[in-house]
């Protein structure tokens, strides 16, 4: 059960117990995914917590967590416009990175006390660059290098970036990491990711219990709270969608594509009468179907999992292992379309999408390649037609 500060703001869903406040509800996490900070964060360093922020699925939040920090997934949640970062970045870049870059220039990052940087996409890798160049940084700023492609050589690369920056953070914040802190984190992570395929069963159903934007919006709110607290929290929620009676019916679909934080475009999506049932992105499915092993080297179980879990656009070579992971959700959670949505100007995500597009259509499957904005950029008024449309194409 987490418990905050009196001074934290109080959601609603949050109820006084005494003179703290105690929380531990669906409505609770799902209202914590709505903006950057959160009461857990703000308690967290309120006490003197450190906060790690990252910009990737690749990014080992183990490391982080078993040092005993709160790796924070860097999002664009909240911005309301990019004029800043557009002197930087220039308006023909992904949107995401734009909406992030935006709110560390607004000094809306002003909490974090680290920042790691993968080397993503072109996008992503340019935000280094800008945020490096403008100033108003953290005091520990990394650069984290992750292979394109999936080879013998590009793993032993990735363990040694790993270990670069494990080194890195230890030296920097005067923290060694002791004998079992690893494990432990490891079993957290993995606990949490099971919780979460839990929810995932759920979703499974004739009539789910929770809709797309619901789930999407807790699996947000995992990457903004230390894991353990957060995993407390979510076995109270899965308990409370047993017990709200509500079911969500329409046509079963699956999203598809660039990173979305945003369950705006799910409500979207959902408001036209469909429902998502999965998804195939790293704030979703992508980022829990596999486990880091337990039992034998933390670390190097560790490097395995994250470098060989199931890839995003930005991996080269391999296809038919991820339009393979999408023929399995299709066939479990009954698929009857698929909505490919990527942001403009990405051009990995784009490919990939013009593919499984073309092979999906062979073999049965309706699809929808939707290009998009993030946050205020999106066209609303054009996505909801081109749902309306798609819809009536499987058949209301």
């Amino acid at each position: 059960m987490l418990r905050l500060l009196e001074s934290s703001p109080l959601p609603k869903g949050l109820k006084a117990v005494g003179s703290r406040l105690k929380v531990g509800s669906l409505e609770t996490l799902i209202r914590f995914s709505s903006r950057i900070s959160n009461p857990h964060l703000e308690e967290w360093k309120g006490k003197g917590g450190r906060v790690i922020g990252y910009t990737c699925s690749y990014f080992p939040e183990e490391l982080v967590h078993a040092l005993g920090m709160l790796p924070f997934r860097i999002r664009g949640t909240g911005c309301s416009g990019t004029s800043l970062a557009d002197t930087w970045y220039g308006p023909v870049n992904c949107s995401y990175t734009r909406c992030c870059l935006q709110l560390v220039l607004e000094g809306r990052y002003g909490f974090l006390d680290g920042a790691v940087i993968s080397r993503t996409c072109d996008h992503v890798r340019r935000m280094y660059d800008c945020w490096k160049a403008a100033g108003n940084l953290p005091p520990f700023f990394y650069y984290f290098g992750v292979p394109h492609t999936l080879t013998e050589h590009g793993l032993e690369f990735y363990r040694g970036e790993i270990s670069s920056l494990r080194r890195a953070l230890e030296e920097h914040f005067g923290k060694r990491l002791e004998e079992g802190e690893l494990e432990e984190a490891v079993r957290e992570y993995n606990r949490g990711r099971r919780l979460l395929l839990r929810l995932a069963e759920r979703r499974k159903r004739e009539a789910p219990p929770v809709s797309g934007q619901e789930a999407l919006a807790l699996h947000v709110t995992s990457t903004s709270m230390r894991r353990e607290v957060y995993n407390g929290m979510l076995e109270e929620a899965l308990e409370e969608i047993e017990e709200r009676g509500r079911e969500h019916r329409g046509a079963r679909l699956m999203v598809v594509g660039s990173v979305n934080d945003d369950s705006e475009l799910f409500r979207v999506i959902e408001g036209q009468g469909g429902v998502v049932v999965t998804d195939s992105l790293c704030f979703g499915m992508r980022s829990i179907v596999d486990l880091v092993e337990e039992g034998g080297d933390p670390f190097e179980s560790l490097v395995r999992r994250y470098y060989y879990h199931v890839p995003c656009a930005r991996t080269y070579g391999e296809f038919e292992r991820k339009l393979g992971f999408l023929r399995r959700l299709i066939k479990e959670w009954r698929v009857e379309g698929v909505i490919l949505e990527h942001m403009k100007f990405c051009d990995t995500h784009g490919g990939d999408n013009s593919l499984f597009s073309r092979r999906l259509e062979e073999e049965g499957v309706p699809t929808l390649i939707l290009e998009r904005q993030y946050g205020p950029l999106a066209e609303v008024g054009r996505i909801r037609t081109r749902i309306q449309a798609f819809l009536e194409r499987l058949g209301g």
